[in-house]
């Protein structure tokens, strides 16, 4: 017991200050996160997008009114809502588990342990969208807009289920980890927030997967498509629709096609199943992530040819810089520096660090490339991406561009709390590094 709370300890203590993980800052997104999400969806569907019109009935009405009001109806969901959901993971649980595909390993951790996953991403993305337009336009099972039709009553089925499935997590952790990577960290409420284990699994599916990737990110351009058919319905389809669910459609393919590259980023590294992350990737990115779009349901938006193919092409090469960043970082390890980049000899700072076993080893560092023009320029074109899928919505609300402003958040604090573990793991070879990429993610700004 002393180990496993020394283990979460020492890992709580990279999240960052004192407040971080103390009970007062976890606690206050407990309380305010699950509320917020439905504020958000009320907001788009029933007050036409507007805050201006949401704060009124705040005023009016009295925040425990206003959530009596959303929430409580749809606190536990419906029964549709629960149909959809059963249905939909069933049909991503069998996919990640049958579809055949590459073995790919993950990155050995601290305690030794390598996790195994099979690389059958892009499959299961072209067969669940796939289904769901057989489904509905070609077998009219359904109508396609059902989820945006459904949307609150799905919200509080996500919520409800995140909830608990964070409960069992904990206990799990606490007392049936997966893996030597768990530990408590003597904090009940940071452990619920945070998490007890790096790497848990339950009958066999890898749990952060299943919820990042296959609930989650799958999800994603459902939600998408029957929003668009929504738009379809009520007004016909707009060119601002198009562009927003096209770009959006671009960058999950994206995702999925380098899903083994994100089974080795900060979140699956280094981040534990808990709320943060499962309830995020469950809940938050459903209703935040899709809020654009969502938004431009009610909102035809006109935007004409040449804006419209203007914001598609400088979407569209945000995701290719995006995804190009990550693969030239990965051709470079892979090869261990035998290749070129942009043309050239790769240049390395070579970081050595010491294991929790105690073992020396070493990791390559690139300093060139897009690497060479910031420690994390990937982190640039995704909110490049994410800007040029949200303007089709235009300014005359501010709304739509909450998910930036919180994704910009989100990967601020990501570049610090990660420049802090590299600080950390390779001492004074970081500090060679940074000095030859002094930028974080703006060249020469920032």
């Amino acid at each position: 017991m002393t180990q496993r709370r020394s283990f979460a300890r020492r890992e709580s203590r990279e999240l960052g200050p004192k407040w971080l993980r103390s009970t007062v800052f976890p606690l206050f997104l407990l309380c305010v996160c699950p509320p917020f999400v439905f504020l958000l969806w009320f907001a788009h569907v029933q007050l036409d997008g507007s805050m201006l019109k949401l704060s009124r009935v705040l005023w009016n009405e009295g925040l425990v009114h206003t959530l009596s009001m959303i929430w409580l109806p749809r606190i536990v969901g419906s029964v549709i809502a629960w149909k959809i959901l059963g249905v939909y993971v069933s049909v991503e649980l069998l996919l990640l588990r049958f579809l055949p595909g590459k073995l790919v390993l993950g990155p050995c951790t601290a305690q030794g342990h390598t996790p195994k996953y099979v690389d059958n991403g892009v499959a299961s993305f072209a067969i669940t969208i796939g289904l769901y337009l057989t489904c509905s336009y070609v077998l009219h099972w359904f109508p396609a807009s059902i989820l945006y039709d459904q949307l609150g009553d799905l919200l509080g089925a996500l919520n409800l289920s995140a909830l608990l499935l964070c409960v069992l997590l904990y206990v799990k952790g606490r007392y049936a980890p997966s893996t030597p990577d768990h530990g408590l960290s003597g904090n009940p409420i940071f452990d619920y927030y945070w998490g007890t284990e790096l790497y848990p699994s339950i009958l066999g599916w890898d749990v952060k997967r299943m919820t990042n990737c296959r609930i989650a990110m799958m999800g994603w351009p459902l939600l998408l498509l029957s929003f668009a058919a929504k738009q379809q319905a009520l007004y016909g389809l707009s060119d601002s629709m198009i562009c927003a669910v096209g770009l959006q459609l671009l960058y999950v393919a994206k995702f999925f096609h380098w899903e083994t590259g994100y089974l080795r980023s900060l979140d699956m590294m280094h981040d534990r199943a808990g709320f943060y992350l499962c309830w995020g990737c469950l809940v938050w990115l459903p209703c935040v992530y899709t809020s654009p779009t969502l938004y431009l349901v009610n909102h035809p938006i006109t935007l004409g040819a040449p804006l419209s193919v203007a914001i598609c092409l400088l979407g569209a090469l945000s995701i290719a810089v995006n995804y190009l960043a990550d693969v030239q970082r990965q051709r470079v390890r892979a090869t261990q520096g035998k290749t070129r980049v942009w043309g050239k000899p790769p240049k390395l700072i070579v970081g050595h660090y010491t294991t929790e076993q105690g073992e020396r080893k070493e990791s390559l560092l690139l300093a060139s490339g897009y690497w060479g023009l910031a420690r994390h320029f990937h982190y640039l074109p995704e909110l490049t991406a994410a800007f040029f899928w949200t303007v089709p919505a235009l300014f005359d609300s501010a709304v739509p561009y909450f998910y930036v402003v919180f994704l910009a958040i989100l990967l601020i604090e990501r570049s610090f709390r990660d420049d802090a573990r590299c600080a950390k793991k390779y001492g004074s070879d970081w500090d060679a590094y940074r000095k030859l990429v002094p930028s974080r993610i703006i060249p020469g700004i920032f």
